[in-house]
């Protein structure tokens, strides 16, 4: 049987396709025999100089999402994408595990405490960034948030996803 996953994050931006890039081909390394759905590869739906509407889009991505094992969602940016968090809300509902990914470098220093006191001190010296609770608590519910691909591909070896040895994934 045939291992089978879903890589969730924003696509439209070349850095959002670019991390999609990087976190397929470190998975794919990883996990032999992977069958990772990444709608960004799915010209059906994604080739805009074509058209699909919105029931082609929802229809392809859930089904993607019910034939997976396991869900990876990145949790970047300035809010998580509205896109990868309706991901996460569907792929919940299986009780599968999810994987996320939230690199942003704002999580370092979490134990300086001139940041907390700063904080503390005034609301607006918020030196970390913020993630929906609910959608996180849906990650952490049958899964893991992880700092790095490196963490993220440890992290799925932790949960019995069939991972390979690599030596690094930022090859």
């Amino acid at each position: 049987m045939t291992t089978k996953g879903y890589l969730a994050n924003g696509l439209f931006g070349l850095g959002d396709r670019l991390v999609n890039e990087m976190v397929a081909k470190a998975v794919r390394e990883a996990v032999p025999g992977l069958d990772l759905y990444v709608p960004q590869e799915n010209m059906a739906i994604n080739d805009k100089s074509s058209y699909a509407n919105s029931l082609a889009i929802a229809g392809a991505d859930i089904d993607a999402l019910k034939a997976s094992d396991f869900l990876i969602a990145v949790i970047d940016g300035v809010e998580i994408d509205s896109g990868v968090a309706a991901e996460i809300g569907a792929f919940s509902m299986l009780n599968r595990p999810i994987f996320a990914l939230y690199s942003d470098t704002r999580q370092q220093g979490r134990d300086n405490a001139k940041k907390i006191d700063a904080l503390i001190a005034d609301g607006t010296e918020n030196q970390f960034a913020y993630r929906n609770l609910f959608v996180i608590g849906l990650i952490k519910q049958n899964g893991m948030i992880a700092a790095s691909i490196e963490d993220l591909i440890e992290g799925m070896r932790e949960r019995n996803i069939a991972i390979k040895e690599v030596q690094s994934v930022n090859k």
